[in-house]
């Protein structure tokens, strides 16, 4: 199977996670755009959808699916949204779509992190992947700098990106992230940074992972 087709697999997957007639939370990417066009056929069933990009609000409302503000809601049963990385642990390197900030948002209204993915993305230590930090535009060098320091990263801005926040996306090179979530708490303390894509606080409790065999259901404690 073709990459695309394996992301398609775990789309219609995510539908056994859905509860019905809940609010969904829908993460951001191609992966959850093939989960976006397979909720579409049980829209009936759901009250709605709360979205972590404007790219993703938009396929959704084309679909026919009810977009809600995250203001509307106190709390979501799911979100399901995909990874550019996931450890053994169910710890994820996200932001490759730009949407890390929503996305994390939306992720802390939920009870369950779902995430489908393709057998690629799975690693036994997070850092392969460009680790991406939405940052402030002011503070971009001076983080820039600190990520050398402090890590030996090189960090550089993801070039004609701005966020659905209005902010600047820094791409870090050279890591290898052995406690992601000592480090996700470290970095988001740095003046200057929105959010940085580990998702360990908000790592995923199940994964669906698309092999050449079909799909693989990763469970994490």
């Amino acid at each position: 199977m073709t990459q695309d087709e394996l992301k398609a697999l775990v789309g219609r997957a995510a539908l056994d996670h859905v509860v019905p007639g809940s609010v969904v939370g829908v993460g951001t990417g191609s992966t959850v755009n093939h989960f976006i066009d397979a909720l579409a056929t049980m829209k009936e069933r759901i009250a709605g959808a709360i979205s972590s990009s404007v790219a993703s609000t938009e396929r959704l409302r084309a679909r026919g699916i009810p977009v809600f503000e995250a203001a509307e809601v106190e709390r979501m049963p799911v979100y399901i949204d995909g990874a550019d990385e996931i450890d053994a642990r169910g710890h994820m390197i996200k932001g490759g779509g730009a949407a890390l900030t929503r996305e994390k948002i939306v992720a802390d209204l939920c009870e369950r992190f779902v995430c489908i993915a393709d057998a690629s993305k799975q690693v036994a230590v997070l850092g392969r992947y460009p680790l991406p930090v939405e940052v402030i535009p002011m503070a971009a060098a001076q983080i820039a700098r600190r990520f050398a320091a402090a890590y030996g990263g090189q960090a550089l801005p993801r070039e004609g990106v701005v966020t659905d926040n209005g902010n600047l996306i820094l791409d870090v090179r050279g890591l290898a992230i052995a406690d992601p979530l000592a480090m996700e708490t470290e970095i988001n303390q740095w003046p200057g940074v929105v959010t940085v894509g580990i998702f360990a606080r908000h790592r995923a409790r199940i994964c669906l992972l698309g092999t050449e065999q079909g799909v693989r259901t990763l469970a994490f404690d």
